[in-house]
């Protein structure tokens, strides 16, 4: 992990925020200290392959997240899809990789590190950007076995450790 680079260092959370929480907010406030991230990405998907269809409109979500942003002016929340023509992690990562000035942080809860091997180009997004994994509750010791972790270790992808937020989107949708 090149930790000593003249290029802007920016981070992407990806995903459905379905809704937005303060454990994306945690995340992304952590990332930017540790990491000396410029700004965070919040890169809204319509759908996530791995799980159902959102039943609140983009919009809307986008609309939440910016609720919860508040004051945190160096989350920005982005729709890509509709201009990159795809919902694909790596096209994300190649158009935004189209400025040499950038580097990439990925961020990601650890429950989405144990089936990251079946992402799309998984192993291309790993080769592209830093990949930090953030402990989720109940989550590490899958996490840790995943076939990822176990082929990455800590080249490109960093298992980070902080105060978690135990809370979750699906959880949030059942209230």
């Amino acid at each position: 992990m090149n930790l000593k680079s003249n290029k802007t260092k920016i981070g992407i959370l990806g995903g459905s925020f379905d809704p937005a929480h303060k454990g994306h907010l945690a995340i992304s406030k952590e990332a930017k200290k540790r990491f000396e991230l410029k700004n965070i990405i919040w890169a809204i998907t319509k759908k996530n392959p791995f799980k159902n269809e959102s039943k609140t409109s983009v919009t809307e979500r986008i609309k939440f997240c910016k609720k919860i942003i508040g004051k945190n002016s160096f989350i920005k929340v982005r729709f890509y899809e509709n201009k990159i023509n795809s919902n694909k992690t790596i096209d994300l990562i190649n158009h935004l990789k189209k400025n040499k000035n950038i580097e990439i942080y990925f961020l990601m809860g650890a429950d989405n590190l144990i089936n990251f091997h079946k992402w799309y180009k998984s192993k291309s997004i790993s080769q592209k950007c830093n990949i930090l994994v953030f402990d989720r509750h109940g989550y590490k010791k899958n996490s840790l076995k995943s076939k990822t972790f176990r082929a990455l270790g800590n080249t490109t992808l960093k298992f980070i450790e902080f105060n978690k937020v135990n809370i979750s989107s699906s959880q949030l949708r059942k209230i």
